[in-house]
């Protein structure tokens, strides 16, 4: 007997059998197939032949592989019961429940008391498939691992793209191939993690950001997780994600988080424009339009904090146009340094005698929204909080400390009424329509319940003060998903200002996030983070490509490099309505020196390319820049906005550095864009409209 089942549109198709009720397989996942196909005869051709050495049937690649039933590799599901004895149970069909878009299926071993229920949906208008698994069982067991829906991938891909990186150089992607074994990848820092950002993307050799085929995974869980990209012995290839090992507590009840998934037959691009859309439309809710350009001042003042002199810089940065202006570290408790006070959110008298008012009111007669910096989940030992409840400390006392603090435990209700109160009285007490919500350290512990914590007290504020937007930050990239993305509203791709570095970030978080909740700032001149100097015109149009704003004291600002700021600035204000909902589409480049990408508007009718050389190229001249996602038979006008900035060493007349350009799309795809010689460590920018 074969059920069969079908999750699809015109993009790709989703097939899912199971075979005499057992749980059920993906069967078929690729290219859309054609309406009238016989889901049980592809079911049925779908199983693999048995040999010698092998056991009598293929135990299923399932979404939760068993067990019990011989499976040879990472199993689904890893329980014990009260007394500590594995659990291997062996589910069967109960029932099914579908909706327009989605379908629950649920299965039960009632020998064991246990269901396991699959909440499968594919979202329409991005072709995202969201996929969740729940376990229930009578008695209270422990789980180890529960993997969320697993998928297979096929055999003809034969690389996979995973992501690592570091603090200042998030999202670092390699590319390494199938081969028979496991890639593991179990994140124990507590937190999504700037080493190990929860997305996996598996492909062909062949495959660009512009063509061939991708299957891309990411895991939407703010705490630490799990991966495992295997390759079993008999050919067969899987992709897992969970909670991390062991982060689980003992229960009835247990939930992965969602797993989103997509098939693209268009290159990486056609996944990530998937997941951008989702994010955008589906995921964050209640993000302020336009998206105003903010002003931190953490690098032009960190923790010095004088009224006269922030109003200065306040007024300073309006006049540069910044229309959010966000206080950064420094203004509760006695915080000095970083060696005190987090936990004890109360405005330092010392620095604001009168309280926030003065400076807020200042903003505000600017034009501007005030935002503040908390680090809620974080305490010092120097505190008058910790002082008191030692014991909310997270981990055991003599722990290693990180940044001079401890973590305190989220999964304590006392904990978190104690934050909501002084974060909603600060919230209460004054005009705040911005919250840095930072968090920089790991923990000590791994435990899903933490991340829970966190969950529960951003969505209790979120309900109090829903005009208020949040910006996730955790030492910049350590907490980026799209469960944390759920509850805020931006996120800080990383600590480093420095253009250069933030070139290559930005392109492959592009993979994920679209650029209306991606914060990128025109840092200082020379990047405290990386000792380079870099000059501005460089820092202003990386910041551009995001969601705008500036770091740095504009008092350092030369008049030129001011008017350019004013300048820039002033384009991505008259841009920011299309290009926040534009598509990020990454760009192949036939010179490695050069990162570029285009954004491309909903409707196709216009769209900027942006083009950075970030070293010396080895090329004498540059190489033709070839576009995307434009009309074959459409015409074109291009115009090259900064060529006010071609070097004298320049010294030729390629027709975009003196005039603009008609094309069809179809030259533009398939040739590309001439563009002028250039410096090292600069960028041109082309506008292009449809005709």
């Amino acid at each position: 007997m074969i059920r069969s089942w079908h999750l699809g549109d015109d993009r790709q198709s989703l097939v899912l059998a199971s075979f005499d009720d057992r749980l059920p397989e993906a069967v078929y996942w690729g290219p859309a197939l054609p309406t009238g196909e016989n889901l049980e005869t592809l079911s049925a051709a779908a199983l693999a032949d048995v040999t010698g050495g092998m056991v009598d049937r293929n135990a299923g690649l399932s979404l939760c592989p068993e067990a019990s039933e011989s499976f040879p590799g990472q199993t689904g599901l890893t329980a014990r019961n009260a007394s500590g004895a594995p659990l291997m149970p062996s589910f069967r069909f109960e029932s099914e429940t579908a909706s327009e878009h989605g379908l629950t299926l649920v299965f039960a071993d009632n020998s064991l008391d246990l269901s396991l229920v699959f909440d499968l949906v594919l979202t329409p208008e991005t072709s995202l498939l969201k996929l969740q698994t729940r376990l229930e069982s009578a008695d209270e067991i422990t789980v180890d691992w529960l993997a969320a829906p697993v998928l297979p991938v096929p055999a003809h891909t034969g690389e996979m793209i995973e992501f690592s990186g570091r603090w200042c150089a998030e999202f670092l992607t390699r590319r390494l191939p199938f081969a028979p074994g496991a890639r593991v990848r179990d994140n124990r820092t507590g937190r999504t993690d700037h080493a190990h950002f929860p997305g996996l993307v598996v492909c062909n050799a062949g495959t660009s950001n512009t063509a061939g085929e991708a299957f891309a995974f990411h895991y939407g869980w703010s705490g630490g997780h799990k991966m495992v990209a295997e390759e079993l012995a008999d050919g067969r290839r899987q992709v897992q994600f969970g909670h991390a090992t062991a982060s689980l507590a003992s229960g009835r009840h247990f939930v992965s988080a969602p797993l989103y998934a997509t098939y693209s037959a268009t290159g990486f691009n056609g996944a990530a424009v998937r997941f951008q859309r989702h994010v955008r439309d589906h995921v964050v809710q209640g993000a302020r339009t336009p998206r105003p350009v903010h002003y931190n001042c953490w690098e032009a003042v960190y923790f010095k904090h004088d009224l006269d002199e922030l109003k200065a810089i306040a007024s300073q940065a309006a006049d540069l146009g910044a229309e959010r202006f966000v206080l950064d570290d420094g203004w509760f408790g006695r915080r000095d340094d970083d060696t005190s006070s987090l936990g004890d959110w109360v405005i330092d008298k010392r620095k604001y005698p009168d309280g926030l008012t003065p400076l807020i009111d200042h903003i505000k007669a600017l034009g501007m929204e005030f935002g503040i910096w908390f680090e809620p989940e974080m305490v010092n030992e120097d505190s008058d909080l910790c002082r008191a409840h030692p014991d909310w400390v997270l981990g055991h006392a003599d722990q290693i400390r990180g940044r001079q603090q401890l973590v305190l435990d989220m999964s304590n209700q006392e904990v978190r009424d104690y934050l909501y109160a002084h974060i909603a009285d600060v919230l209460k007490n004054n005009d705040i329509g911005y919250i840095k919500w930072d968090h920089n350290r790991i923990l000590p512990v791994v435990d899903a319940e933490q991340a829970e914590g966190f969950y529960e007290l951003v969505d209790r504020l979120r309900s109090d003060f829903p005009a208020v937007e949040i910006e996730s930050c955790s030492s910049g990239g350590g907490r980026i998903d799209f469960g944390v993305l759920e509850r805020t509203h931006r996120v800080w791709l990383s600590d480093s200002n420095d253009a250069l570095e933030r070139q290559r970030i930005q392109h492959d978080a592009a993979l994920f996030l679209p650029a209306s909740v991606t914060g990128s700032h025109v840092g200082p001149r020379h990047c405290h983070t990386s000792g380079r100097t870099l000059d501005i015109r460089l820092r202003a149009w990386t910041a551009a490509q995001r969601h705008m704003g500036f770091e740095m004291d504009p008092r350092e600002l030369t008049e030129a490099e001011a008017e350019t700021l004013r300048n820039v600035t002033s384009w991505w204000k008259a841009n920011r309505d299309w290009m926040m909902k534009a598509d990020i589409l990454r760009l192949d480049s036939a010179d490695p020196a050069v990162i570029a990408e285009q954004q491309l508007a909903g409707d196709g009718s216009r769209f900027v390319a942006f083009a950075a050389l970030t070293r010396p190229s080895d090329q004498i001249l540059p190489r033709p820049l070839r576009l995307t996602g434009l009309d074959p038979q459409g015409r074109y006008r291009l115009s090259l906005v900064n060529r006010d900035e071609a070097p004298r060493l320049s010294r030729g007349a390629p027709l975009l550095k003196h005039q603009d350009l008609e094309a069809s799309g179809q030259y533009l795809m398939s040739h590309g864009l001439t563009l002028p010689w250039r410096f090292p460590e600069t960028v041109w920018v082309v506008e292009g409209e449809r005709l």
